[in-house]
């Protein structure tokens, strides 16, 4: 190969990469000024992700939550009203005893009181012939008067036909009598019986042992019906049916159940207000009553209502035609709401309470049927944000 021809090969070396690359350089330099600039697109916000529930009005039966310890509707002392030696006891009187009204719950030993009987039936055996010698004696007084021929002998005083003494035989034989039932009425007594369906909550008294009339030998307490004394705020009261003194008007049901959002286990009802405010707590005080709490007259299959129990009342008020109810986390501020407007934007509402309720609170004024309530806590709510409303379903 001459000079001239590797000098020509070398040269094409070098100018052929750089006319490759101008070449490129200005393909890209023509193809960038054919391409149109991107269009800026506005980017709009949706809105905040709410919960809305639409208001209706409906009838609604106001509840009150309150809790109580049941006691006894009856509860007494047991107390002999004669004196003796206990003869007898019953084997169930013992600390929950049961007893049916009438029957027998210990015995003191009768043979003085019987003794005491048959004295007073002899002294009206004695009084019975004292009054008929008397009265025979006054017969024939009688008759010796009219016997007697005086001018303007007027009429016999009582001295003389002996009314007097008659009079006061017969008040012996009153006397003799009411003594035999006094006898009679402490011989009975010499049983001490239960006075209504009941239990032993308490006793000390042991065979052989010497009562004192009047002195307390344990209790009684009622088994046919119990009560709790509930203490409620004044301003409730209005919202409950609440019968008067001596009334036979019912009085609002109310529901009974263990601590703890048990469900109701016991029915009951308000019987009466004590009718006075507590000076401390400035509370009232009503009080249900639950029939046959220890199920010995029905066949339910619950546990007993027992004394001493803390139990949750729910009462059933008054029921109101038309009441727009909203969730009670639904309130805010205490007095406000947030209502989703046509717009959806947030509108902040002040509210007026007619009652809160556990889970609800009811309104007397501030919304509209079919206005859109706001479930959902937001961290920032300013009036006029705007919003995403998801329709859901009332909570009961």
């Amino acid at each position: 190969m001459t000079t001239e021809a590797k000098k020509s090969r070398k040269a094409l070396k070098i100018i052929l990469p750089i006319l490759i690359l101008a070449v490129g350089v200005a393909g890209f330099i023509g193809m960038s000024k054919l391409k149109k600039a991107p269009s800026r697109e506005v980017i709009r916000h949706p809105g905040v992700l709410v919960d809305v529930i639409e208001l209706k009005a409906a009838p609604h039966q106001v509840t009150l939550y309150a809790t109580g310890i049941v006691q006894p509707e009856q509860e007494i002392a047991l107390v002999p009203e004669v004196s003796g030696k206990v003869s007898w006891i019953s084997p169930r009187l013992v600390s929950g005893g049961r007893f049916k009204q009438g029957e027998t719950l210990l015995k003191i030993e009768a043979r003085d009181f019987q003794l005491a009987v048959e004295k007073a039936r002899a002294d009206i055996a004695r009084a019975e012939v004292a009054l008929k010698i008397e009265q025979e004696k006054s017969r024939v007084a009688l008759q010796e008067w009219q016997r007697i021929v005086l001018p303007d002998k007027g009429q016999p005083g009582p001295l003389v036909t002996r009314e007097i003494q008659l009079q006061q035989e017969q008040a012996n034989l009153a006397a003799v009598r009411a003594n035999l039932q006094l006898a009679l009425l402490n011989l009975q007594r010499t049983e001490l019986k239960a006075p209504f369906n009941g239990r032993i909550r308490q006793e000390q008294v042991g065979l052989g042992q010497y009562l004192r009339a009047g002195s307390s030998i344990g209790r009684f307490a009622g088994t046919d019906r119990a009560e709790i004394a509930i203490p409620l705020p004044t301003e409730e009261l209005h919202w409950l049916q609440i019968p008067a003194a001596g009334s036979q008007q019912d009085g609002s049901p109310a529901d009974i159940s263990l601590p703890g959002n048990q469900p109701p286990l016991w029915r009951g009802q308000i019987v009466r207000s004590r009718g006075e405010i507590d000076p401390g707590s400035r509370m009232a005080t009503v009080v249900v009553a639950v029939d046959d709490p220890y199920q010995l007259t029905t066949a339910v299959d619950r546990p007993e209502l027992a004394t001493g129990l803390f139990v949750d009342i729910k009462l059933h008020g008054r029921l109101l035609s038309k009441v727009i109810s909203i969730p009670r986390d639904a309130l805010r501020n205490n007095q406000q709401v947030w209502i989703a407007d046509q717009d959806n934007r947030l509108r902040i509402r002040r509210v007026v309470i007619a009652h809160r309720e556990k889970n609800q609170v009811l309104l007397s004024g501030g919304l509209a049927p079919g206005e859109r309530l706001i479930t959902t806590s937001l961290s920032t709510a300013a009036d006029g944000l705007l919003l995403r409303p998801v329709p859901q379903e009332p909570r009961q």
